[in-house]
C-alpha cells in the first residue's frame, strides 16, 4: 500500500476506485482525520490529510506520531509526501516544485520519536527522505510536466529547513536561512521523516514553492499569495503523485524497511511491558 499526506486536492484528483473510510486508533491519539482508502493505477492507496479535513491543526500541533502509526497500521509501507514551501533562492521562483533531499530542523515543540519511557533507540538519519522515492518522486514530476507542458521547472534535490510556525520567519530568519545555502523552508517535513524512518517506510516529499519568504526585496510573504499559488501548484503536484503510484516498482530498492536494525540501545528485558505493547508493531521483530 501506499501513503499519501497532503492536501486534499491530491485525494480528489485521483478518483480512488473501491473507496472506503478508515478510523484508525492508535496508542499515540487520533490521527488528522479519516484515512481514505482505495484503487488507483491497480494499486492500493491511503490518503491522510495532514492537517484536517477542515486544515484544523496548525503545523506544531499536526498528531505526526498518530499520522504515520496509523498509515503503518493499514499496511503502508512507502509514504509519498506533499508540502507548501518558501524559496531561499532567486532561481526558485514560486510555482516552482522542489523533491528536497536534505532536511535541517529548527522546530522546538514537537514530538519527535515513538520510543521512549524506558526504550532508546538511536536512528539513522544522515540521509531523511528515501533516496530510491526521492528519485522516482522526481522522475514522475519530470514526466508528468512533459506530459502537460508546464512552463516552471522540477529542481532535484535540496536542503529543506522546517521552522516551527505558524508565524512565517522574520527578515534576519529568512536572511540566515539564505546564508547557510539551504534551498526552500517550510513548517511540516519535521517530524513527519523522522517518523516514517523510524516506522521502517519510504518517505519522499515533493514540495511547490508558494512564496520567496521574506528576504526578497520586494516579497512580504502574505496568507493570499501562499493560497493562490498553491492553488496554481496544485495540478502539477497530483499529476507527479499520479504518475509516481503509476509507475511505482513493485519492491523497495533500499534500506528504509531495515531501518530498525541494530538501532535499538535499550535491552529487550530492561524495556518496560507497557512501552513494548505501544510500539509492538513498529519494533516487535527486533525484541526478544
Amino acid at each position: 500500500m501506499i501513503g499519501l499526506i497532503g492536501g486534499s486536492g491530491v485525494y480528489e484528483a485521483l478518483d480512488l476506485d473501491e473507496e472506503r473510510e478508515e478510523h484508525v486508533g492508535t496508542p499515540f491519539g487520533a490521527p488528522s482525520g479519516p484515512i481514505t482508502v482505495g484503487e488507483v493505477y491497480g494499486r492500493e492507496v491511503a490518503f491522510l490529510p495532514r492537517h484536517g479535513p477542515n486544515h484544523e491543526h496548525s503545523p506544531t500541533d499536526v498528531p505526526y506520531r498518530a499520522n504515520i502509526y496509523a498509515l503503518k497500521d493499514l499496511g503502508v509501507e512507502r509514504v509519498l509526501a506533499t508540502n507548501a514551501v518558501g524559496s531561499l533562492r532567486e532561481d526558485l521562483p514560486p510555482r516552482t516544485l522542489v523533491v528536497p533531499d536534505q532536511l535541517f530542523d529548527r522546530t522546538r515543540h514537537r514530538e519527535y520519536s515513538f520510543f521512549r519511557d524506558g526504550m532508546v533507540v538511536h536512528m539513522g538519519f544522515a540521509e531523511p527522505y528515501c533516496p530510491h522515492m526521492s528519485t522516482h518522486l522526481a522522475d514522475a514530476a519530470e514526466s508528468a510536466d512533459e506530459r502537460t507542458g508546464a512552463d516552471e521547472g522540477v529542481e532535484r534535490g535540496g536542503t529543506y529547513v522546517c521552522i516551527e510556525g505558524p508565524q512565517y520567519s522574520t527578515r534576519a530568519e529568512s536572511e540566515f536561512y539564505r546564508a547557510q545555502g539551504w534551498d526552500i523552508v517550510g513548517m511540516t517535513a519535521i517530524p513527519e521523516a523522522k517518523l516514517a524512518r523510524e516506522a521502517e517506510l519510504c518517505y519522499a516529499t515533493v514540495a511547490g514553492i508558494t512564496d520567496y519568504d521574506v528576504w526578497k526585496e520586494d516579497s512580504e510573504v502574505s496568507l493570499e499569495e501562499v493560497l493562490e499559488n498553491a492553488a496554481a501548484n496544485e495540478e502539477r503536484i497530483n499529476a507527479t503523485i499520479g504518475n509516481a503510484i503509476e509507475t511505482m516498482p513493485d519492491e523497495r530498492a533500499c534500506d528504509c524497511e531495515h531501518a530498525l536494525d541494530g538501532a535499538i540501545n535499550t535491552p529487550s528485558e530492561a524495556i518496560p511491558d507497557e512501552t513494548r505493547e505501544r510500539v509492538g508493531l513498529l519494533a516487535d521483530e527486533y525484541l526478544d
